[in-house]
C-alpha cells in the first residue's frame, strides 16, 4: 500500500504525527482509523450485496 513511500519519507511523517498529535493520542488514533476503515468495508459489501440483489431481480434493466 505505501510502496512509493522510502524509509527517510516514512520517518518524516511518523515524526510530523507525534508532534501533532503526541505519543498518548496515536493509539486512539489507529484503532479509530481501523474501525472506520473495517466499517468501510463492510459497507462496500453491503452495497455490492444490495446491487447484486437488484441485478438478478431486474435482469433487463442493467443491459441498458
Amino acid at each position: 500500500m505505501l510502496a512509493f513511500l522510502e524509509p527517510p519519507e516514512m520517518i518524516l511523517i511518523v515524526v510530523v504525527l507525534l508532534v501533532l498529535f503526541g505519543g498518548s493520542q496515536l493509539p486512539k488514533l489507529a484503532k479509530n482509523l481501523g474501525k472506520a476503515q473495517q466499517e468501510f468495508k463492510s459497507g462496500l459489501a453491503e452495497g455490492q450485496k444490495e446491487a447484486d440483489t437488484e441485478k438478478s431481480e431486474n435482469p433487463e434493466s442493467s443491459s441498458n
